[in-house]
């Protein structure tokens, strides 16, 4: 009789394994791909077909899914923040300095939650969605696969000041940028890999324009900026007005999710200086940057896992947070 119960606890221990291997977050419980399995197990599958759909109607998408998924992650944590929207109690992250005007993919996001809850209602967490979406765009658009960690729970607030501070911008320092990164617990290898996401998406005027006219505040463009590229980038980006055209991040294969994003900031071709600094600033940054534009595998590999660690940003889970209805606005109590 002892020998059977023995047995049955070393089989019920095996079941619980995919728990104890995924390692706990940050935020005290545990993410594991399976979590749905059971009570939504076509959650994956609803979350590709949207998302398919959605990158197949707008190339854009996949880009902007993803960005969403970034934004989301550096601010309180994966926890779905930014896709509230402002109400009594809350100021949306959509007005912070970060997002406003380029966040973009709220409407996939809402047929995706849509479709969840016909499914099985009030089950899957908006946050785990995105991690989801940010996954699928990659795989969509010709990047690495990787097994998502699910069980986050959304956040019931905002924080537009941690939007406009902890969300890294195109002109900050390459030390502040690994700074804001090192403060949510990634280091400067997940920096450049996941700078990598570059190789997609579109980048307005705005956010680059200092490059080509006063870099230093010396009226003086960048000189780290190819000359002949950046005379091709002033005939739709002048010194005043057009802010919002947009630019391709890699004019090289702006839809396709490759390595050519690290091989045009060899050839001085990155386009914001976020992009450039990681070749031109730093000795580590510089040294990965040739490792990833001479082999896509070691690149692909390395942001599938900095993509896993960014998604474990201290997430709620347990019974922190909520899974929201719609994932515009808290649910009413």
């Amino acid at each position: 009789m002892a020998h059977s119960m023995g047995i049955v606890m070393v089989l019920s221990l095996l079941a619980l394994a995919p728990l104890c291997f995924c390692g706990k977050t940050s935020g005290g419980g545990y993410l594991y791909p399976q979590f749905y399995d059971h009570s939504c197990p076509k959650a994956q599958e609803i979350v590709k077909y949207v998302v398919a759909k959605a990158v197949a109607e707008d190339p854009r998408m996949g880009a902007s899914l993803l960005r969403l998924h970034f934004h989301d992650c550096f601010v309180k944590g994966c926890d779905a923040s930014i896709l509230l929207d402002s109400s009594k109690s809350i100021i949306s992250e959509k007005r912070a300095i970060p997002n406003r005007n380029s966040a973009r993919g709220f409407e996939v996001i809402d047929e995706i939650k849509h479709a969840l809850e016909k499914e099985c209602p009030q089950t899957v967490s908006c946050a785990d969605i995105m991690a989801l979406a940010a996954r699928d765009s990659t795989v969509l658009t010709g990047g690495p696969n990787w097994k998502v960690p699910l069980g986050r729970r959304d956040s019931i607030g905002a924080s537009v000041s941690g939007s406009n501070n902890d969300i890294p911008a195109p002109n900050n320092t390459f030390q502040t940028i690994l700074t804001k990164f090192k403060r949510q617990g990634l280091d400067i290898v997940d920096l450049v890999a996941l700078s990598g996401s570059h190789t997609i998406g579109n980048a307005r005027c705005t956010s680059f324009r200092q490059r080509l006219y006063n870099q230093s505040g010396n009226g003086q463009p960048d000189y780290t900026l190819d000359q002949s590229y950046a005379a091709h980038l002033r005939t739709r980006c002048p010194k005043s007005g057009g802010d919002q055209n947009l630019f391709f991040l890699d004019y090289v294969s702006p839809v396709k999710f490759d390595n050519s994003y690290f091989k045009n900031l060899m050839a001085y071709k990155g386009l914001l200086s976020s992009d450039q600094i990681l070749f031109t600033n730093n000795a580590i940054s510089r040294e990965l940057v040739k490792k990833y534009a001479y082999n896509q595998e070691l690149f692909f590999e390395q942001f599938a896992k900095s993509m896993i660690k960014m998604g474990n940003i201290s997430p709620l889970t347990g019974y922190k947070g909520e899974i929201r209805k719609n994932c515009r606005k808290v649910n009413a109590y």
